[in-house]
């Protein structure tokens, strides 16, 4: 009978893949990652630490979403918070759950340098449930230990009729499968020409394969790339999510892995689509890092400005950018609504931000008329422009 899952396969886990397909997408994430790294230097202490807390929470939250849960996210910022030294949120309640995920993370990113070992896997399963003596639902599920003797698959449709998606590899021998992992996990790091973000992309599509445990399997694998990835960089510190940009194609998530499932030992295309996915991560990084270094510009180049709280709290909405942040600038209706004053004084606001070189108004006119941020660097342009006398 032919092999119709991948651990079924006489090569398994012999992987291999076609580089030349991939190295032009390799060459563009470890260019992405460069400046990411470089940018990140140039961050200040205090900066550095609130976007390392900021990837780590996007991070945790969104591999929970993936499975379809809702963390608290005050709560699990709260833990984070606590563990990285920076100020607590008055009000936030810091849950088991959030502290426990809290401690998953940083686990395997502060100590990368620790082998990966099954005890400490164990370890990682307990910190997913650490509620599961009260929790009825998790009951059913062994935590800190490895499945149960019943199959391990995912399925949907008819329960008379069901389509099979996954089927992981039996209960039987699953221990020795999971030596070879984490043997190659620990001395892969090591191993001359792997690229380490095709390792960390090795490690994922693996680990998810075997699904030694009875739930967290999604959760951990993700855990383990985090892991994969800082070592790689051999750095502790992240500044960006690959779960988020995971969850934003949850569907090809799936996808890719279901079809490679049913493939052979070439992992090509889930290596091709886990670096694209990797690339739209770094990217989005550098985007969030130039825009609080762009904030950080502002405020020292008007450090010595005279602002109304409404004027500050305006401005620093449109410095944060995003969907509440006015990206294609902000009107005299809106300013007046977010800093609850009148049309009168909103207009007037508007005019002194104007003339202290805060904003600039953009093309258009009467009531559709906006206002946008105006760098320093954009300043350092206009004058530059002017003509010489």
């Amino acid at each position: 009978m032919a092999p119709h899952w991948i651990w079924q396969q006489p090569d398994w886990p012999n992987f291999n893949w076609q580089a030349e397909r991939l190295a032009p997408l390799l060459r563009e994430c470890v260019r992405a990652q460069g400046q990411l790294m470089g940018m990140a230097r140039s961050v200040g202490s205090s900066l550095s630490a609130q976007s390392e807390l900021d990837a780590l929470l996007q991070n945790i939250v969104t591999s929970s979403a993936i499975e379809g849960e809702q963390l608290n996210v005050g709560s699990v910022r709260s833990s984070l918070a606590r563990r990285l030294g920076l100020e607590l949120v008055d009000g936030d309640k810091i849950s088991q759950r959030s502290e426990g995920l809290a401690q998953l993370m940083l686990d395997a990113t502060r100590h990368f340098g620790q082998p990966l070992t099954l005890e400490r896997l164990l370890e990682w399963h307990t910190w997913l449930f650490p509620d599961h003596n009260a929790d009825l639902a998790s009951r059913s599920i062994h935590v800190g230990a490895l499945r149960g003797d019943e199959p391990m698959q995912v399925v949907s449709g008819r329960l008379d009729r069901p389509t099979v998606h996954f089927e992981a590899p039996p209960r039987q021998g699953l221990e020795r499968q999971l030596d070879t992992f984490l043997d190659w996990f620990n001395a892969s790091r090591n191993q001359v020409g792997l690229d380490p973000l095709l390792r960390a992309g090795i490690a994922h599509f693996w680990f998810v394969t075997l699904h030694p445990f009875d739930d967290g399997n999604g959760r951990l694998t993700r855990t383990i790339t985090d892991l994969a990835l800082a070592q790689g960089e051999a750095q502790s510190i992240r500044f960006y999510a690959m779960s988020a940009s995971i969850l934003e194609d949850r569907s090809g998530y799936y996808r890719v892995l279901e079809s490679s499932q049913k493939a052979t030992a070439n992992i090509t295309d889930w290596l091709e689509w886990f670096l694209q996915t990797l690339l739209r991560s770094l990217m989005q990084a550098m985007t969030r890092i130039e825009s609080v270094l762009g904030k950080a510009r502002f405020w020292q180049a008007h450090r010595e400005s005279t602002l109304t709280a409404e004027q500050t709290k305006v401005l620093n909405r449109l410095l944060d950018g995003g969907e509440r942040g006015f990206e294609g600038g902000i009107s005299a209706a809106q300013y007046q609504s977010v800093a609850k004053v009148s049309k009168a004084t909103a207009t007037r606001h508007l005019t002194e931000l104007m003339g202290k070189g805060c904003l600039k108004r953009l093309p258009g006119g009467g009531r559709s008329t906006r206002y946008q941020v105006s760098y320093p660097e954009d300043a350092k342009l206009q004058d530059a422009e002017k003509p010489k006398p």
